[in-house]
């Protein structure tokens, strides 16, 4: 039987918030329909997981941490996966799949949205060869949609920690479309028939349970970008419809993205333990003076200027209480993976907007933390 959600990506953060969501609303009778994974990678691990999640039995998410002041402690059953595929092995149940699909969900990692040599327009022609990188699989896929039924309504929700992710993601179908030679009429199917909605997704996800199921904070969010002709896959408290996705985008990538990120760069700076966790940091009464002193300092001037403190300062004191989580071991080492990449992402567009904005700002930490060459998790530290 074919769900009414496609999902690329069988991660422990997908599992916790958008699957958690549907299972959540399909008890209240209020999400459009179950999930079909498509898990793109192979490993152990990964096999592990997707023949969990083919079992149908559903796993659990260990909700831990404070929120509103209080203590919780509980533990969700998630059973919204109803069906889980290999992109490699079972291609042609993908196809059925995405064909049938009325919503397209993933989240397919930091370099999820690269392109690869290798895929040429041949695939098209191909229904038994797939497609190396996920745009090229997903164009594949609307493809073999639009050639069999090109009315049907699809809404696409790119989960990637990508600034306006759908648009991103939706340009690069297309390029590649056109690169491909395919017909003007597909174009667009894939340009304006189709909807590409922009969303953000917040919540710390710590740990795995091992093969399926995760632990995860009290928090949760899904912002999205109200479009015309969008379908949800469900409603949901943690689901927020706003014409303001840049806010919640700032927030979350100079508050809470930005302080993982200087947390990491001490870690590496001072060479720290190797577990040390991000709450465990936050207790180290120097390195917590550091952090809020780049909060104060050289982030919340930014949002001033703006018109923006009464947010900031507001998700700031909600920010506090999760990075403080002692329930989530949260490691600095995970979090320094891909560091310089991440400090690009994080660090630069704070300081090229103070720039912009003529603020007499020295930003010190976060310049010395730019120019360092700490690219990522070094070895010896991952060996101590």
């Amino acid at each position: 039987m074919t769900q009414a959600i496609l999902q690329f990506g069988t991660g422990r953060f997908l599992q916790a918030h958008v699957d958690l969501f549907v299972s959540q609303a399909l008890a209240r009778g209020e999400a459009i329909g179950g999930i079909t994974v498509v898990q793109t990678t192979d490993s152990p691990q990964s096999s592990a997981r997707l023949a969990a999640l083919a079992s149908g039995l559903g796993y659990c998410v260990d909700i831990r941490g404070r929120m509103n002041g209080e203590t919780v402690a509980e533990t969700v059953f998630v059973d919204s996966v109803r069906e889980a595929l290999n992109a490699g092995r079972d291609w042609a149940r993908v196809i059925e799949a995405a064909t049938a699909a009325q919503v397209i969900v993933s989240n397919t990692a930091e370099h999820g949205y690269a392109l690869a040599e290798s895929d040429t327009a041949a695939l098209l022609r191909d229904a038994g060869a797939v497609p190396e990188s996920f745009p090229a699989k997903l164009l594949v896929l609307l493809h073999h949609r639009w050639s069999r039924n090109p009315a049907a309504a699809l809404s696409l929700y790119p989960c990637e920690l990508v600034s306006r992710n759908g648009d991103t993601l939706r340009a690069l179908v297309l390029g590649l479309a056109r690169a491909w030679g395919t017909e003007p009429a597909f174009l667009a199917y894939v340009g304006e028939h189709c909807v590409w909605v922009n969303s953000l997704v917040d919540r710390i996800v710590s740990a795995p349970i091992e093969p399926i199921g995760a632990v995860a904070e009290p928090f949760a969010l899904w912002a999205i970008e109200r479009q015309q002709r969008m379908l949800l896959p469900c409603t949901h408290p943690a689901i927020v419809l706003t014409d303001n996705l840049q806010r919640h985008e700032r927030l979350k990538l100079m508050l809470l993205n930005l302080a993982h990120s200087f947390l990491a760069e001490r870690w590496q700076a001072d060479r720290r333990p190797r577990d040390e966790t991000v709450c465990e940091a936050m207790n180290d009464p120097v390195l917590r003076a550091e952090l809020e002193a780049v909060w104060r300092d050289e982030v919340l001037p930014v949002f001033e200027a703006e018109g923006e403190a009464a947010h900031a300062l507001a998700y700031l004191a909600g920010l506090r209480d999760r990075l403080l989580n002692p329930f989530l071991a949260h490691r600095l080492a995970d979090i320094a993976k891909d560091h310089g990449e991440k400090k690009r992402r994080r660090m630069a567009p704070l300081i090229a907007r103070a720039k912009e904005l003529n603020l007499d700002l020295p930003q010190r930490r976060l310049h010395a933390a730019m120019s360092s060459n700490a690219e990522g998790a070094t070895h010896d530290q991952l060996q101590r």
